[in-house]
């Protein structure tokens, strides 16, 4: 068990979330809860665009960093100082762009969107730009990568990580992402990085649980249909979509890919394999049953791998 977060004990827990977690969780409720309210692992990765793993993970290591691999990731590290130190941050490496300081699981959704050289890419959400400098890195800075956010001042540090990092194939944009779908452009692939609830980072943002409601999460999944269902049309024939979100929300989660399956006829989930422990997805939730195809979806709990609460859906356009 990871270490609990000071006065985690004295943290209220709202008694509906309460109530929907132990309905969704079971006899899992108490150990979802324990995770959340403990310490997340630091994780980063290593952007080959500017060096290589093992001139990072050497140089790193000469420091007092201990790095240990991430399972689903091969350029991936959870990282901590012999010292206890935790400012990653503030080395020379991350100045200079050769790593990202990056959740574990948020490595997941470009993995799975496995982006090519050559290819037209969209990350409809971009911002801060984790995942927009993992695109890049994977495309080997070739093809185009349209990086999209809907807030000047999230662009700030969108336009900040791509500098840093050294991209040259990627343009920002500053728009609502369904307006998208008024464009000519098709593309190879999309990542729906949704914006969401935040309920799998709550052991990152306490915050999280003082500002849960179910209100919230109804009002989310209606912008998140709306993402998806523009972004799977400016897909291309036999293109891959993958949808993520950092909630445990099944209205989020399942409940969005539902949604598409249900009115978009040419859209195909597929399995993913990734060397992880994963939970079986939530196939009903509130009297609504989903579509039977959203047993192919990646649900992670906090407690599954020490990491964030994630859950990510690959989608091709056949």
């Amino acid at each position: 068990m990871p270490k609990k977060i000071p006065d985690a004990e004295k943290i209220q827990i709202k008694k509906p979330f309460e109530d929907r977690y132990k309905k969704i969780l079971g006899i899992r409720y108490d150990e979802f809860l324990n995770y959340s309210l403990s310490f997340l692992k630091r994780s980063v990765r290593v952007n080959t665009l500017k060096a290589s793993v093992k001139k990072v993970k050497r140089s790193l290591e000469q420091k007092g960093w201990i790095l240990e691999k991430i399972p689903w990731c091969k350029e991936g590290f959870w990282v901590e100082h012999k010292t206890g130190r935790r400012d990653i941050g503030c080395t020379r490496e991350h100045a200079l762009g050769y790593f990202y300081v990056q959740e574990a699981a948020s490595m997941i959704p470009p993995v799975v969107l496995q982006p090519k050289a050559g290819e037209l890419v969209l990350d409809l959400c971009a911002s801060p730009g984790s995942k927009t400098t993992q695109i890049a890195q994977y495309m080997e800075n070739q093809g185009l990568l349209i990086s999209n956010d809907f807030k000047g001042d999230r662009i700030k540090s969108l336009g900040i990580n791509v500098q840093r990092t050294g991209l040259t194939n990627t343009v920002v944009t500053l728009m609502f992402g369904h307006w998208f779908a008024k464009s000519s452009l098709r593309f190879d692939k999309i990542l729906v990085d949704a914006p969401c609830s935040g309920t799998g980072t709550i052991r990152k943002s306490l915050k999280t649980l003082r500002i849960w409601n179910p209100t919230m999460i109804t009002r989310l999944s209606i912008t998140q249909k709306k993402l998806i269902e523009a972004a799977f049309k400016i897909l291309k024939r036999d293109g891959i979509l993958v949808y993520s979100t950092c909630s445990v929300e099944p209205e989020e989660d399942e409940g969005v890919i539902s949604y598409l399956l249900n009115n978009c006829p040419d859209a195909k989930i597929e399995n993913i394999k990734l060397n992880l422990k994963s939970s079986e997805p939530v196939t009903e939730f509130n009297n609504e049953h989903y579509h039977k195809d959203v047993s192919k979806c990646l649900r992670l709990w906090p407690q599954d791998n020490d990491t964030e609460g994630f859950f990510v859906a690959k989608i091709r356009k056949v």
